[in-house]
């Protein structure tokens, strides 16, 4: 990752830290922002971003080592290896803040600290991490995730996007399946931008799909069609 990369991709994480507030004590999602010398800076649970050394623990997740553009972190007694710009990984039991459930044609969404629901999923049977955005017209991702994704963006529709450095051309794809907990719907609008982001934006081309209803801190998506 280059340094302008680097930086920008820790200015997205940091600008979203701020919508997200302060995360739970114990970790559902841990993603890689970036490498600080020999320092792993850390994100849980959509925190605030923090640089963590080899050896030490920061909200339960340690840092077991660091080479060039990965780190190995541990945590509950289970290691992960995570290199910078990989989608966050997803660890822990469903019960905690943040995390789906499905059931037949139904999705269950638990808030997390900062009023965000997030939630795992697959697009074309690839792990994914969600963060609902009832304002997002479709699921939006990176190009880094579409690749991992396996989605061939490039042969999309190119489309204007606007983003805090100017506009900048994106894809318009057709996702083949999007799948959160054991409802999978198919043929979905996405949007892909070269922009790096750490989580993918779970937008109305799939929520549209649901008759969506939210109480206190839980959201049900039931599958209409």
């Amino acid at each position: 990752m280059t340094s302008l990369r680097a930086r920008l991709f820790v200015a997205w994480m940091l600008g979203l830290a701020g919508l997200c507030g302060t995360s739970a004590a114990q970790a559902q999602s841990i993603a890689l922002a970036g490498m600080l010398g020999s320092k792993a800076l850390l994100i849980v649970n959509g925190g605030p971003p923090k640089s963590v050394a080899a050896g030490e623990t920061h909200q339960g997740v340690k840092v077991v080592s660091t080479s060039g553009d990965q780190a190995v972190l541990e945590l509950s007694g289970k290691r992960h290896t995570l290199r910078v710009g990989d989608a966050p990984v997803s660890v822990g039991g469903g019960g905690g803040s943040g995390g789906g459930a499905g059931k037949g044609n139904r999705i269950v969404l638990s808030a997390g600290s900062g009023g965000h629901f997030m939630t795992g999923g697959q697009i074309n049977g690839r792990a994914v991490q969600f963060m609902v955005d009832t304002g997002a017209t479709s699921i939006a991702m990176s190009a880094s995730d579409a690749e991992r994704a396996g989605i061939a963006y490039k042969g999309g529709q190119p489309v204007q996007m606007s983003t805090a450095n100017g506009v900048t051309q994106g894809f318009r794809v057709k996702l083949n399946s999007v799948r959160v907990g054991d409802v999978e719907v198919y043929d979905v609008d996405a949007v892909v931008s070269p922009q790096p982001m750490p989580y993918m934006l779970l937008g109305n081309s799939f929520l549209t799909r649901f008759q969506m209803i939210r109480e206190n801190d839980q959201m049900t998506l039931v599958k209409r069609f």
